[in-house]
């Protein structure tokens, strides 16, 4: 940590960019998985099997990635069970299982932005659990976003609403801002890409239970699928969901999380619906408007006021913890975690 010592800012900066990055690579990859699931959908495959899919081929893919960057520490799962069973829980398969139900009772747009309320809800939890109060930049920042949303999704054409998908959607809310919560905790010990595994592992379990007694209907179809005018195969798709959309998705949304700290990471996140209306024209050629250009302006105006908003973390410590989450992501080897910034 001396070294750091002489070119602080440079180091701060860099850090910020990895950190940027990898929550864009997590939006990006993300918003895919609309673009991919939506021909699936109209094939025959029902939300649940897509989705079940989806989980279990991430958890596989980053299972051994999780097991190798423990390198036998099982003490650190065994501490963290909890968190581990939280994160699966509310994080991956809640939040999924809650979004789909909420679709089933109203429409995508609205269940979509009232899920996206989450960074809200993360600046409310970190004010109320952790004294975190937002200053007025911040919470500038998170209406210029909400405004965003509103634009980009096109919802004020006059979307109904009913109270079971409204309620659904509000509990989907519910695990998105878990996920950017349990994120950005680096006090737990647990690599990244360990947490990712497990928390998939777990989503899977859970996604595979429901499916199991009924609650979660499962349908699929072996008919080809077609993206910007091309004919693929099923499993294609699938193969794309589970690897990109899933794997790749939570392990750079988790080191993204450690190094922004959940508020920033949240509100970057909301890139996620620029990202899959990108996706759906590239793929389902569903060109966007004006409008929702508009509105994906104002969500990155929006990101920058609530990092200007953001206090200011302590020079060394934040080095020290933005470090150790891309350390954490590339070796095995377990270090002191720095505890400054914000906690979960």
């Amino acid at each position: 940590m001396s070294t750091l010592t002489h070119d602080r800012p440079s180091a701060r900066s860099s850090s910020l960019s990895t950190g940027l990055a990898f929550a864009l690579v997590s939006a990006v990859t993300f918003g895919m998985s609309g673009a991919l699931a939506r021909p699936l959908l109209d094939s025959g495959w029902t939300p649940g099997a897509v989705v079940l899919i989806r989980i279990t081929l991430g958890a596989l893919a980053v299972a051994p990635f999780g097991v190798r960057a423990l390198r036998g520490r099982w003490g650190l799962v065994r501490d963290n069970v909890r968190l581990i069973g939280l994160y699966g829980l509310l994080a991956v398969a809640g939040a999924q299982f809650c979004y789909f139900s909420a679709v089933s009772h109203m429409e995508v747009g609205p269940a979509l932005l009232i899920e996206y309320t989450a960074p809200a809800a993360v600046v409310v939890w970190l004010w109320l659990r952790h004294g975190q109060r937002p200053g007025p930049v911040t919470l500038a920042g998170a209406g210029i976003c909400a405004l965003g949303l509103v634009l980009v999704l096109d919802v004020l054409s006059g979307a109904s609403l009913n109270v079971a998908g409204v309620s659904w959607a509000l509990a989907a809310m519910v695990g998105c801002a878990a996920y950017f919560i349990i994120n950005a905790d680096d006090t737990t010990g647990l690599p990244p890409i360990a947490l990712a595994s497990g928390g998939l592992l777990v989503g899977a379990g859970v996604l595979g239970l429901l499916g199991l007694v009924g609650l979660l209907p499962m349908a699929t179809s072996e008919a080809s699928v077609t993206y910007a005018g091309v004919d693929v195969a099923w499993w294609v798709p699938l193969l794309l969901l589970g690897l990109v959309t899933a794997a790749m998705a939570y392990v750079a949304g988790i080191v993204a999380g450690r190094i922004l700290g959940s508020r920033l990471a949240s509100f970057v996140a909301l890139s996620e619906v620029v990202a899959g209306v990108v996706w759906a024209w590239l793929l389902l050629d569903q060109l966007p408007g004006g409008v929702q250009l508009l509105g994906g302006a104002l969500i990155l105006l929006g990101v920058v006021g609530v990092k200007l908003g953001e206090p200011r973390p302590i020079a060394a410590a934040e080095d020290g913890g933005i470090l150790l989450a891309v350390e954490d992501l590339e070796s095995s080897e377990q270090r002191p975690v720095a505890t400054a910034g914000p906690a979960a």
